[in-house]
């Protein structure tokens, strides 16, 4: 008969139990494992995390555009900007979810506009059908629309009154917009002729601009910028600081305007592309700040700090119809003219007499037709005759409706502000709070 110690014994019996206990906890641990998300699972999450991402890169764009115009203004005029640009963003969020979603991608089938109603989402818990969530797909769009009437604000400074100027963003963001964007983006009959506007050089910048324009010409000049002899009087903003930082967060802005706008982040391909948009955005702004500096100093012999930054912004625009497709140097030279337009639409418009006051119109409308045109160069897929159809198209309908609305406005309530009160300066005027109270009003 064998010895056996205490300890052995011990361990002899912690075995057994051991043996005798396996079974029923790999029953439990089976129990307890985590369920894994399916591949259409994971592609629904990070579908919508794209959304989600881009959407707040795209209203960070808000604070981009508040500060460019802040700083593009003269000081006696920055607070009503900064008024300006937080009252159009939330009435363009409540306008977009009132009717212009809906009226954007409800029902469009071919045709030229939606079903007009409010639009709503799965309740809370609830699972949502698609490939991404109903809600992230809503904010997403509707940064995008709050975009277009940023786009107005800058080029109307300075004499236009607050409340007719927020009621045609209300018109513009509610109906004007989401007409012409169902057209392409809501499967509209754009869409089905074939054109194409990736994230909206078109639908989205040059809309704003059309309605820029149409305002310019029926507000006119501000008093004493330009001289019967038709010299141009210089009127500089408040602040180079500000607008210089304006213009690096629309840069940053514009990454998640043209990245999150692939729509899909579930596969390798879609990260892959999303990442080719990503280094051709930032390729096409670098494009139109260098070609802009290169040209101011030509031609003026200095390099002006005002269209270096409007060419950044003028690149983004150009390569925001197509910023898949093109190679390095495509992006980069569709980039670069984005910047020459600027430098020679500036001038123009002031042999013209139309004051913008910010360059939005060069930037957001001539960049913007230029971008969608040039399309087919890099997607041998699209036709340079249905580009011009979409452009054609829907700068008609928006120069024109946003012409009547700025008419209708100008003679009931009207628009403009009295001479006295553009004399003091729209913060005494109609906001009551001057930005810098400190200094002499200029």
């Amino acid at each position: 008969m064998s010895h056996k110690s205490p300890l052995r014994l011990g361990l002899m019996a912690a075995g057994a139990l051991a043996a005798f206990a396996a079974p029923a906890f790999a029953q439990e641990a089976t129990e307890a494992a985590p369920e894994f998300a399916t591949a259409a699972e994971t592609a629904f999450i990070f579908n919508t995390l794209l959304f989600l991402i881009g959407g707040f890169l795209v209203m960070w764009m808000a604070a981009g555009f508040a500060m460019l115009e802040a700083g593009l203004v003269r000081s006696k005029n920055v607070s009503m900007q900064c008024l300006k640009n937080i009252a159009l963003y939330s009435i363009a969020g409540l306008m977009f979810w009132v009717i212009g979603y809906s009226l954007m991608y409800t029902n469009v089938d071919g045709g030229y506009f939606g079903t007009p109603m409010p639009y709503s989402w799965p309740d809370a818990g609830a699972a949502n059908e698609g490939d991404y969530s109903v809600a992230s797909d809503w904010f997403f769009q509707m940064v995008f629309c709050a975009t277009t009437a940023s786009i107005v604000s800058g080029t109307l400074a300075e004499r236009i009154k607050l409340w007719p100027f927020l009621i045609f963003t209300a018109i513009l963001t509610g109906v004007l917009y989401p007409i012409t964007g169902s057209w392409q983006w809501g499967a509209g009959w754009l869409s089905e002729a074939g054109f194409s506007d990736f994230a909206g050089s078109t639908l989205v910048h040059s809309v704003g601009g059309w309605a820029a324009l149409a305002g310019a010409i029926i507000l006119g000049a501000r008093r004493g910028k330009y001289g019967a002899d038709g010299k141009v009087t210089p009127m500089p903003g408040s602040s180079m600081a500000l607008a210089t930082l304006g213009t690096f967060i629309l840069w940053l802005g514009w990454f998640g305007f043209n990245g999150a706008s692939q729509l899909a982040l579930g596969s390798n391909g879609d990260a892959s592309d999303i990442s080719r948009i990503f280094a051709n955005t930032n390729l096409a702004a670098c494009g139109g700040v260098v070609a802009a500096m290169i040209l101011t100093q030509i031609l003026y012999k200095k390099v002006d700090v005002t269209m270096a930054l409007n060419g950044a912004l003028a690149g983004l625009v150009s390569i925001t119809a197509e910023p898949l497709m093109p190679s390095p140097l495509t992006a980069i030279v569709i980039g670069a003219i984005g910047g020459v337009i600027v430098v020679f639409a500036v001038p123009m418009l002031d042999k013209l007499k139309i004051d913008d006051v910010v360059g939005a119109i060069p930037v957001h409308l001539l960049a913007g037709i230029w971008g969608t045109f040039i399309v087919p160069f890099s997607n041998p897929d699209m036709s340079y005759g249905t580009q011009i159809l979409g452009i054609v198209s829907i700068g008609a309908f928006t120069f024109v409706l946003s012409g009547v609305i700025w008419f209708v406005l100008k003679s009931t309530v009207g628009i403009r502000a009295t001479e006295e009160q553009e004399m003091m300066g729209m913060d005494m005027a109609e906001v009551g709070v001057e930005a810098y109270p400190e200094f002499t009003k200029v």
